[in-house]
């Protein structure tokens, strides 16, 4: 249905894509995985004809078939139509579009109240359902969806994930939700960056996504253990030639001038020493695997007493500009506790967890981290990485901020560079670095994990679930939910409840 063939995509100097083909069929659920700023969504438009800032190169066939694109962010002048002037945005089988309407709003967890709703007025996971019901509306032969599981809530994943795998029409998707790629790909490409972003390369293979994961890593330890031993040997050989060219040295500067035939027979030995040198220097080594995933951070030095009282909350009413969203919340957190609120769509979860920052952020006897859910809340005020990371700017913190950034995969220019310039999931991890440089003791983070790749989420769920401080938080990742939160709550119209998780 789809044909890319040699499809190479260049920005500036830099490649993200050379030389990709395939072949999308029927059922074929294709993920697109990798690093933030590897290219993925650039991949997409370029599909689609409407990358107009990069070179393109390679053939894209399209067989006459249309294709359904959701956007990572809604397009601006979305924003201010009212639902149903976006959903129905022409007249061409409007009563067929009024039945699916109806067909698909229970299975996407709306009411038919949200038509006469401004856009910009819903939260952001009612953004991404109501673009995927439009999609739906226009029944496309190929849906490129990217990012599409942003801001959903649990019930609305789920939904996605049997929706992805039961409709027969072929789909290609950028995500970074584990539990949906494991539960829905049957085809991976990871795009990468390597030799410190320099160059690219792409694997594509028909498999699901656990599988992929198991056989990369299963690779990258099998290289790593032949890269080490090969060094080993190496060097081992290495000192032992040096020792013996050390000693034939020192006996040709002790060796008698009455000796010549000595001297020619040491020359040489020599000789041919320094020949086998040259072809050990000459031997090719296995190189250790280069990834981009290897993250390396960690807290230090943090610590809150289990009996602590972080922050008590009691809200009669959650308003939502002069909306009231919830009622009668109540909340005691105290101690060393990793805590997550979950809820449906815009029932106001990163309002209540702003409403918890702001309280906090008054406390001097304890330092707090925030991770808003729209990055910009917080990093408008900042022109540079540096300035961000390491606000005081001592020579000692900014060398320090270098070493957390470096570790975090950021490249020289991304460090000295514009926040403006970065991705969303590189900014993410120059909030975790702020928060190790600062060595806080309550996070605040509204959805952690959602822009940073599944193959590098692994890393931070577990040095979050290390973490021996305090963690209030909203997430809809499963995964993260499942191996760091030990306190779960659920945010309706009634308040809070806690859960079992």
């Amino acid at each position: 249905m789809l044909e890319v063939k040699n499809l190479s995509i260049k920005i500036k100097d830099r490649y993200f894509v050379k030389d990709l083909s395939f072949v999308l069929n029927p059922k074929d659920k294709l993920a697109i995985i990798g690093e933030e700023g590897n290219g993925k969504s650039t991949l997409l438009k370029a599909i689609l004809g409407i990358c107009d800032f990069a070179i393109i190169s390679g053939s894209i066939n399209t067989n006459n078939k249309r294709i359904g694109y959701l956007e990572q962010s809604m397009n601006e002048e979305h924003l201010n139509k009212k639902v149903y002037d976006f959903l129905f945005d022409d007249d061409n089988d409007y009563y067929e579009k009024v039945n699916d309407f109806y067909k698909y709003l229970n299975l996407i967890h709306l009411d038919d109240e949200i038509l006469e709703h401004e856009i910009k007025t819903l939260s952001g996971g009612e953004k991404v359902k109501i673009s995927i019901l439009r999609l739906l509306m226009n029944h496309y032969d190929i849906l490129f969806l990217d990012e599409p599981t942003n801001d959903l809530d649990i019930e609305t994943l789920e939904w996605l994930e049997s929706f992805i795998n039961y409709v027969d029409i072929p789909i290609v998707y950028v995500s970074h939700d584990e539990t949906l790629l494991s539960h829905s790909a049957n085809m991976i490409l990871h795009l990468e960056q390597i030799r410190k972003k320099t160059d690219c390369r792409h694997t594509l293979l028909k498999t699901d996504y656990d599988t992929y994961v198991e056989e990369r890593l299963r690779k990258i330890n099998k290289q790593t253990q032949i890269s080490k031993s090969q060094k080993r040997e190496f060097h081992k050989q290495q000192e032992k030639l040096n020792r013996v060219i050390q000693k034939v040295e020192y006996q040709q500067n002790t060796i008698s001038r009455q000796d010549p035939h000595g001297a020619r027979i040491l020359k040489k030995k020599m000789h041919s020493l320094k020949s086998q040198k040259r072809k050990l220097e000459d031997v090719e080594l296995t190189e250790m695997p280069d990834v981009e995933e290897s993250l390396n951070f960690f807290f230090e030095d943090v610590q809150i007493p289990n009996s602590k009282n972080i922050v008590s909350i009691n809200i009669p009413e959650l308003k939502l500009q002069e909306k009231i969203i919830s009622r009668n919340i109540e909340l005691d957190v105290i101690g060393h506790t990793h805590l997550c609120i979950i809820g449906k769509n815009g029932v106001g979860k990163s309002t209540l967890i702003k409403i918890i920052y702001n309280i906090l952020k008054e406390r001097k006897d304890i330092k707090i981290g925030y991770m808003p859910q729209t990055y910009e809340d917080v990093l408008n005020d900042y022109e540079y990485v540096l300035d961000f990371v390491c606000p005081q700017g001592t020579k000692d913190e900014i060398t320090k901020a270098r070493m957390y950034l470096g570790n975090m995969k950021l490249t020289r220019e991304e460090m000295t560079g514009h926040i403006r310039d970065l991705s969303n999931g590189t900014k993410a991890k120059l909030f975790l670095t702020r928060f190790v440089l600062e060595q806080c003791h309550v996070l605040i983070l509204d959805e952690p994990t959602r822009n940073v790749s599944p193959l590098s989420n692994p890393v931070i769920r577990k040095v979050l679930k290390d973490f021996n401080g305090t963690i209030v938080s909203v997430s809809h990742d499963r995964k993260y939910i499942d191996e760091v939160i030990d306190e779960l709550y659920v945010l309706t119209n009634n308040g809070l409840r806690k859960v079992d998780n």
